[in-house]
Order: structure tokens, then sequence, then C-alpha cells
């Protein structure tokens, strides 16, 4: 097994998993896997009471990241803001496309699901399979909003309902 270049990653850190959202690298350790001898990341995602250990050559491969810049998060705010954007496609079709952008990992992506399904109490009540896609979206969004600004995850869910509300306003 040939080794790449280091990944840029540090334990203690924050990091974003494409399809769980923010966790926080615990440690960096040596497991014999099949004979063969890997570094692994162990990546601790307190929310959801789960343990992930990635191999570090693979980490950047699979959509491993460091947390978004603030201007990102501020990008992300400023796409809440937009009007929605609804396709006619059947709902099956738009259902796999936003759960594709939830799992890309990419925050404006995931700010666009959390735009597109975003029910104001004057609209029409979600469906069941609309309402789990939009809090899950709505869920990876705050939680990277709270690792980047400092912020518990309450206060990132007021910072991002305030927008969505002001949007609607």
């Amino acid at each position: 097994m040939t080794k790449t270049k280091k990944p840029e990653f540090r334990p203690d850190e924050f990091v974003v998993y494409p399809a769980h959202g923010v966790g926080r690298i615990v440690s960096i350790e040596e497991q014999e896997i099949a004979g063969l001898h890997m570094e692994l990341f162990v990546i601790s995602f307190e929310k959801d009471k789960m343990t992930l250990r990635v191999p570090t050559h693979k980490a950047t491969e699979i959509g491993m990241r460091s947390l978004s810049s603030p201007d990102l998060i501020n990008k992300a705010l400023d796409t809440l803001k937009g009007k929605a954007r609804v396709k006619r496609a059947m709902w099956s079709r738009r259902a796999q496309e936003y759960e594709q952008k939830i799992n890309s990992g990419d925050l404006l992506s995931i700010a666009e699901v959390v735009r597109d399904l975003h029910r104001s109490d004057d609209q029409r009540e979600q469906s069941y399979s609309e309402r789990q896609l939009y809090e899950a979206a709505l869920e990876r969004l705050t939680r990277e909003v709270a690792a980047v600004s400092g912020v518990d995850e309450k206060g990132a869910q007021k910072t991002v309902g305030d927008v969505l509300t002001a949007r609607a306003a």
C-alpha cells in the first residue's frame, strides 16, 4: 500500500464528513485490517453517538473536508434569503436530488435544500418525507454554522431560523 500525501487534518479538529455532517477528530490510530497496517482518523459524532474510522489516505478522496470559512457560511445564509426554486419534476425525483445535495457535504447545496423545502406557517403542510429531508438538511447546516461561529447549536438554529423567517416576511 503506497502512502499518498499526509492529510491536513489533526486531532481535536472539527471536520465535515459528507454522509454524516460535522464531527470531531478524536485521534489518529494505527490498526491492522485484513493483514494491512492502516492509519485511521477516529471521528466522533457526539449528537449521533457514533464513531467513524476513516483511512487517512482516503479522507480527501471520499470528500472529508475542513469546516467552511466564515465567508462561505455567510454565502449559505444569503442562499437561504433567496426565493425557493422548486422544479416541476415528480416528488420522488426531487427527493433523490435533495438527498444527493445533503449527502454531498457541500454547504451551499445543503442551504439550497433548506431554502427550497422551508415552509412558513401560512403555507401548506409538508409531507412526512419532505419534512424528514428538510430537518436533515437544517441539522447539517446548523451544526456547521455552530462549529464555525463558535456558538452552541441552539444559537445557530436561531440564526438560521431568523434568516428564514425574515425571508418569509
